[in-house]
């Protein structure tokens, strides 16, 4: 599929200037249309939905170019608008940039310089709507990026590569709530940019339950003036704004079923029409979507569309818990130590004590990576010491009365005390020959993962 820079509208008397520049912009990959008469000009450029419209001032007598400009601005065009002239004065220039001209050119022009202002403009565009819809939706960006080194998401991190390399349109990420599936997403949105040596394309993030009913087709598609009530201007949707970068669909399993059938048309064919457009504009965006939820459980039960599913699952990835992640877990909490202690200036704060990290280890991380995360900044921030002890996490930890080794089973703390360690050593023991030293099953049966397991029988010299 040839990538879209983005759309020209041209309008100039001289149809050979119009071919030339026509010509000269699709070269670069964008896609044109022109005009050569003042005729429905408004109406065609306005229904074309250009990002830039290259447009004579010397047009028509009946209409001038800045007659266009003004009644293009007066019906809030979603489009920057560079004017075309053969008069040099400064007079002229000084009118266009009051009317909303973003660029003024006086023939004969450079095309190098025309392809250049271009790119520019293009560029500038895609960086406006990026940061415009972040702060409207006060999506912040990632702060953190893909850490892990268990198993699992080491296979999970080649799988992401391969991805990036048959660059795949559309990926599945499913995994329990806070297990990491966007910062997943945004680790194969930054290694795509680099593999394909574009500069950092935009990355946008719709939650798809956090958006009011009436609103999402909106956000999603874009509408065009008059659409329905309050659509008093043209605005673009995520997957025009996304450009060719990537655009994450979280929640998907939330989706109203009609709009998962205008998701599937997106998907197969890589268009998108506004409401109320006429024009199919084309999708350039890698599009992840994400859930917490059993697809396959929701299509049988007829809550989500089969069809829809089949279609995403041809490209799915299952972020496991962080309970099953063993390492990762004091990794992750090491990683997040020192990217708190630094934020909030808490450069004392040396590390967790053996007694801490046990516990971590041990603990079932119902809220997963992102419970990790919110109890570390808790932890740096309200308490004064060197070492963050058992003590310190353990008000912290929501789950801990009913998850672990606790929840099935007390020991007795005898009168003489005991050694910690030779007792979680003799449970692990007694677990491998209970199951014929079956490593997952012992694993099962005392109650932690696997990675969790391993990680113990090392530590013991149990391999």
């Amino acid at each position: 599929m040839i990538k879209i820079r983005g759309r020209i509208f041209a309008v100039d008397d001289d149809e050979l200037i119009v071919t030339m520049l026509a010509r000269a912009l699709k070269s670069e990959g964008y896609e044109v249309n022109f005009q050569t008469t003042p005729q429905d000009v408004v109406a065609n450029i306005i229904a074309w939905q250009p990002d830039i419209v290259f447009l004579d001032v010397d047009l028509a007598e009946e209409m001038t170019g800045f007659d266009i400009l003004t009644a293009l601005k007066k019906e809030g065009l979603d489009a920057e608008v560079v004017m075309l002239t053969a008069d040099d004065s400064a007079e002229s220039a000084i009118r266009a940039m009051k009317l909303g001209a973003v660029e003024y050119f006086t023939k004969p022009f450079n095309l190098d310089e025309i392809k250049i202002i271009t790119g520019n403009i293009i560029e500038n565009i895609r960086r406006k709507a990026e940061i415009d819809y972040h702060r409207k939706s006060a999506c912040p960006y990632f702060e953190h990026g893909l850490v892990g080194e268990s198993p699992s998401m080491m296979e999970i991190l080649k799988k992401a590569e391969k991805l990036v390399q048959a660059r795949a349109e559309t990926i599945l990420i499913t995994g329990e709530s806070g297990s990491g599936k966007e910062v997943l997403a945004r680790h194969i949105h930054c290694r795509r940019q680099k593999a394909e040596g574009a500069g950092q394309g935009p990355f946008f993030a719709v939650n798809c339950t956090a958006l009011p009913e009436h609103l999402i087709e909106s956000e999603l598609f874009g509408h065009v003036k008059g659409a329905f009530t309050d659509a008093r201007s043209d605005k673009k949707g995520v997957f025009e704004l996304a450009g060719d970068g990537t655009l994450l669909l979280d929640e998907i399993g939330d989706m109203r079923l009609d709009l998962q059938a205008k998701l599937l048309r997106v998907i197969e064919e890589r268009t998108v029409r506004r409401l109320g457009g006429s024009v199919d504009l084309p999708v350039e965006a890698t599009v992840i979507v994400t859930t917490n939820k059993d697809l396959k459980a929701a299509a049988e039960q007829g809550d989500f569309r089969k069809d829809l599913f089949f279609r995403l699952s041809t490209f799915a990835t299952e972020l496991p818990p962080l309970r099953e992640r063993g390492d990762d877990i004091l990794l992750l909490a090491h990683h997040f130590l020192l990217y708190f202690s630094s934020k909030y200036l808490k450069k004392g704060i040396k590390g967790f004590s053996p007694e801490a990290e046990k516990a971590m280890l041990f603990y079932g991380w119902p809220g997963n990576v992102r419970e990790l995360r919110n109890i570390i900044e808790r932890c740096v921030v309200l308490e004064e010491m060197e070492t963050i002890t058992r003590e310190h996490l353990l008000p912290n930890l929501a789950g801990w009365a009913d998850s672990g080794p606790l929840a099935s089973a007390r020991i007795i703390l005898p009168e003489e005390g005991l050694f910690l360690e030779e007792l979680e050593k003799d449970l692990i023991r007694q677990a491998l020959e209970r199951t014929g030293a079956n490593q997952t099953k012992a694993a099962k049966l005392l109650g932690i993962s696997y990675d969790t397991l391993r990680y113990q029988m090392k530590k013991f010299e149990l391999v």
